[in-house]
């Protein structure tokens, strides 16, 4: 089965040339020529990976990137993009991208990044959680539901990723332990790199804003060593 890709440049000549290479390796190709055309057709299909430019009309890549992000954080995506500076590419790295890659670039050496990023990805998705289904833990005030992948405090309730839930899990099964950050890597991501890292990091935040409503529950960071996953009630 061809991998899609949702390509999200405003450059005619680039987009068109770029669209064409991909599809004789043969992927399919979805191309967008705006942030805002890039996010409807996001939300309309499901792709492999997303490649971004930076500087887009209507919605540029960085912003786009963050509503990617958080509508579905395990779609990975990488800028591909003239903007050259170290201020732009830490930036970019640091909303969870997988690469970024600045123009001119050859095709070949593209592709096999792309190609890289899926096999990763879909590496890490095939981590599952060591639970039996139907199992719901009480965490703090929330109620865990594994199965069907919901957090629910007093009547809200409301869906999360699979990854987020297998993270979560993690925390709870060593609650009140400092983790190092390379255990919590290799037993949730699989491994412990550059872009995992920072993935967590991504995936850390939305569970930090998922618990916000119990005081009693925190995420804390030890700079250099780790992290714990403090339930104090």
């Amino acid at each position: 089965m061809e991998k899609r890709i949702l390509l999200a440049d405003d450059d005619i000549d680039f987009g068109t040339t770029l669209k064409q290479y991909l599809e004789l390796n043969k992927f399919e190709v979805i191309w967008a020529k705006n942030g805002v055309e890039a996010l409807d057709l996001f939300k309309m299909h499901t792709f492999d990976i997303c490649i971004i430019d930076v500087m887009m009309p209507k919605l540029d890549g960085f912003n786009l990137s963050k509503k990617f992000s958080n509508r579905n954080p395990e779609t990975p995506f990488l800028f591909v993009t003239a903007r050259k500076t170290k201020e732009d590419r830490i930036k970019g790295l640091s909303l969870g991208a997988d690469d970024y890659i600045t123009k001119p670039f050859e095709v070949e050496e593209l592709i096999l990044r792309i190609n890289n990023i899926i096999k990763r990805t879909k590496q890490n998705q095939t981590i599952t959680l060591d639970v039996d289904k139907n199992e719901i833990i009480a965490i703090g005030a929330y109620t865990f539901d594994i199965d069907n992948l919901s957090l629910t405090i007093r009547d809200k309730s409301f869906k999360i990723t699979e990854k987020e839930a297998q993270l979560i899990f993690y925390f709870y099964t060593n609650k009140n332990t400092l983790i190092p950050r390379n255990e919590i890597l290799a037993n949730v991501w699989g491994h412990s790199n550059f872009f995992s890292g920072r993935s967590m990091d991504v995936f850390i935040s939305r569970i930090r804003k998922h618990f916000k409503e119990d005081k009693n529950i925190s995420i804390i960071s030890v700079r250099g060593v780790g992290l714990e996953f403090r339930i104090t009630n």
